[in-house]
């Protein structure tokens, strides 16, 4: 396994980069009511610190967090006590029976679990199918080819934080490589830590494919919501269907 979102970093995403889960969550929470779900167990994978697991927490639903990355998991389990939290690998976690499974900004694409690939998903997407109750949903988003477009170098800061982010593309390989550099203030003094993330990139349609091999029914979505999605992701709502097989 490689770094994941370490002290520092699990910091600075907490605090500097949590507004797409919290503005996703009034749409992500209508499609769960829409579907009928209205209560129940969902498992959140690749749950960060917790910010979308405590909006399901406060509508009534129980929620089971897993995330590869300790240092989130901390987080977590302070913002969200009455969730549950384990540290896994979400390719590998073992997933009870539940009404629901998210996934939210690209954790499917990670290769903090150096496994992952398209067949690694569709053994991911059999065991979620096995979990779901009938009539359960599958929510989730992945990053395209395509997605390291834009600037190559960025800088965001605030006043007890800043990183440099450095992204590069193998569009032969699709895969996706990000150089993160993190300053978080310390008493007077700032600490430098840094970061390598690789990403897998899948095109929608090799993973909506998979989904119906398994079974579901499928929909892509380009919004949660008002939340776009993230520039180079899309979104998939995938529901088991309510006859039992």
């Amino acid at each position: 396994m490689t770094a994941a979102y370490e002290d520092d970093l699990a910091y600075i995403h907490d605090v500097g980069f949590g507004d797409y889960a919290r503005n996703a969550a009034p749409a992500l929470l209508e499609i769960l009511r829409q579907a009928g779900i209205t209560t129940g167990l969902v498992v959140d994978l690749g749950c960060g610190s917790g910010l979308w697991a405590r909006e399901l927490v406060d509508a009534g639903y129980d929620v089971l967090g897993i995330d590869i990355s300790t240092s989130m998991i901390e987080i977590a389990r302070r913002r969200v006590p009455r969730g549950e939290f384990k540290v896994a690998s979400l390719l590998k976690a073992k997933l009870p029976q539940c009404a629901a499974v998210t996934s939210l900004g690209e954790c499917l694409n990670y290769l903090f679990d150096k496994n992952n690939s398209i067949g690694e998903l569709s053994r991911l997407f059999r065991r979620v199918y096995a979990s779901l109750k009938p009539g359960g949903l599958f929510i989730f988003d992945i990053a395209e080819p395509g997605r390291g477009k834009g600037p190559r170098q960025k800088h965001l800061e605030a006043a007890d934080w800043a990183v440099l982010v450095e992204v590069d593309e193998d569009a032969r390989a699709r895969r996706l490589t990000r150089r993160i550099t993190s300053f978080r203030k310390v008493g007077s003094l700032f600490r430098r830590n840094e970061e390598v993330h690789h990403l897998q990139l899948y095109k929608r349609s090799e993973v909506a494919k998979e989904l119906c091999d398994v079974g579901f029914g499928v929909r892509t979505v380009r919004a949660y919501g008002s939340q776009p999605m993230i520039e180079g992701c899309v979104g998939f709502v995938a529901r088991k269907s309510h006859q039992r097989i």
